[in-house]
């Protein structure tokens, strides 16, 4: 008898110490060693870790689990299913600024580009100065992020999957002699799809999902999906659990009808679900800082993109994402790279209208997206309003200017590839069609709001210091004025680092492991 081949079943096949909304069946009482509200670059990276020396952890994440092969090149799709909100979150201010989190097992390690880049020196520095945090510095933090590269697999991209989009941009920083370096990755032998920032569909890229927290459920930790946690428990200032709720199928409902309710008690309360949601979590708890800087101190990376026309066919969704950086004017702050973004969200996120973006959208094949990050020399604020967090963020006008200088040096730097037109991410400012309008844009007064700014790097938060009167956490994530309460992600940082973040975080969470298991009596 001849088997029939089985079509492929989606969101089924998931280890049998996963709960999801599936088989979470009535109210829920669980006991731990350590509970983790989080599966992104901290959370996992912590569970794996408390796990394999021996504790019982259980990992909470209102997201879904999806697998590798749920994740497909439909843009739309995949952004409804894995962040937070579609990827519309904004942060208000002049101008808002657009901002992503992921909302899946993995957390936003999901939906990044993968760029693993340890700590810049002069930031761990700075901390140790500013912050007065002591066994931070690149001596101290080498072990761990040596294990973190080791887990996650950081190399170089294999030169085959190097796309023409990518190869533009180095060909532009090489013609005008600036620093151009390959982008390290967490990647196994890529190929070069492009679809980082709608989940891997090759599982190539090393994201928590399939890093730590399959290694986490290896050595007995528990993972819980669906679940969004309502308020941390608390016995006075100690932390004793968490209190949540299972959250409804957006396919037969509203996504956030609440099920069935969910309590885990534990002996360690983890906080590890990013720089917006934190905060609010430990606010609409009731946990109180003695410096009253919860929620203050945001710091963003503010993005812009370029979108430049080739005459030569580019087709930028063949190869992979960010393989070069340039790193030139690093010490100003600014970070440039090629990013592939899919032509449904380059027209909605492009201040081209009518015909002009019609002939945009038509030459697609032949556009490179170059993107900018800077440093920002200001922060805003999450407040939380009734139970939500709202972030706020002034873009500060010393940074507005830069961005006006970056985009005018990533032009010549495109020009100098070849380009033939380039559209800035400035409303009001006709397409370059040359040097001289590069030139231009250098002197030109361009207006808050007219600047079109995103980022997926929220930071600072929870600030780490040794100060409780300016900080929120001690130098391993622990609630100043509160007992067993830690926080473990993007929060952290007392400041912005330049840099992509996942890496910071996943250094961090094994440090503050390290820490736990040096101090394993105080959690029994």
């Amino acid at each position: 008898m001849v088997a029939l081949p089985r079509t492929a079943l989606h969101q089924d096949r998931v280890p049998d110490n996963v709960s999801t909304r599936s088989t979470l069946h009535g109210d829920t009482v669980l006991d731990a060693d350590v509970v983790i509200i989080g599966s992104g670059a901290g959370g996992a990276t912590l569970a794996a870790e408390l796990a394999e020396a021996g504790l019982d952890v259980v990992m909470i994440e209102e997201g879904r689990y999806y697998t590798t092969r749920d994740f497909t090149a439909e843009a739309s799709a995949m952004t409804r299913q894995l962040y937070r909100d579609g990827g519309a979150s904004i942060a208000i201010g002049d101008p808002p600024v657009m901002f992503q989190e992921g909302r899946a097992v993995g957390g936003s390690t999901v939906i990044n580009g993968g760029m693993s880049w340890r700590t810049p020196e002069r930031i761990l520095e700075r901390w140790r100065r500013e912050a007065g945090l002591e066994h931070i510095e690149m001596p101290d933090m080498d072990e761990f992020f040596a294990r973190v590269e080791r887990r996650i697999n950081v190399r170089h991209q294999d030169p085959e999957t190097i796309g023409v989009d990518n190869a533009l941009l180095k060909r532009g920083a090489d013609a005008k002699g600036w620093k151009v370096i390959p982008n390290l990755r967490n990647q196994v032998h890529c190929a070069g799809s492009n679809n980082c920032a709608f989940g891997c569909p090759t599982g190539a890229k090393q994201s928590a999902l399939v890093s730590y927290i399959p290694r986490a459920l290896h050595f007995g930790a528990r993972l819980l999906s669906d679940v969004k946690i309502d308020k941390i428990l608390m016995h006075g200032k100690r932390a004793i659990g968490v209190q949540g709720h299972v959250v409804g199928d957006p396919a037969t409902g509203p996504s956030g009808a609440r099920g069935h309710r969910v309590v885990v008690r534990a002996k360690l309360v983890v906080s590890a679900c990013g720089a917006i949601q934190t905060p609010a979590l430990l606010a609409r708890s009731g946990v109180r800082s003695p410096s009253g800087r919860l929620g203050h101190n945001l710091s963003l990376h503010p993005n812009v993109k370029l979108t430049a026309v080739f005459d030569e066919p580019v087709r930028g969704w063949e190869g992979v994402h960010q393989a070069y950086q340039v790193r030139e004017f690093e010490g100003e702050g600014l970070l440039f790279a090629a990013v592939n973004i899919p032509p449904s969200i380059v027209a909605m996120t492009s201040h081209q209208r009518g015909a002009a973006l019609g002939r945009l959208m038509a030459e697609y094949d032949r556009t490179v997206i170059a993107g900018m990050l800077c440093e920002d020399s200001a922060t805003g604020r999450v407040r939380t309003i009734s139970g939500r967090p709202q972030a706020f963020y002034q873009l500060a006008q010393l940074d507005a200017e830069k961005l006006i200088r970056g985009v005018a040096l990533l032009s010549e730097l495109l020009f100098a590839a070849g380009a033939r037109s380039i559209v800035t991410p400035f409303a009001g400012v006709p397409a370059l069609r040359s040097h001289d309008d590069t030139r231009a844009l250098y002197t030109r007064t361009i207006k808050r709001s007219a600047m079109e700014v995103v980022t997926v790097h929220m930071m600072g938060t929870a600030a780490m210091g040794t100060d409780r009167t300016r900080s929120v956490t001690d130098g391993y994530g622990l609630v100043h004025d509160a007992d067993r309460l830690m926080v473990c992600d993007a929060s952290l940082f007392p400041t912005p680092i330049g840099v992509n973040p996942m890496e910071t975080i996943m250094a961090l969470a094994t440090r503050a492991a390290a820490h736990v298991l040096d101090n394993l009596p105080r959690y029994q």
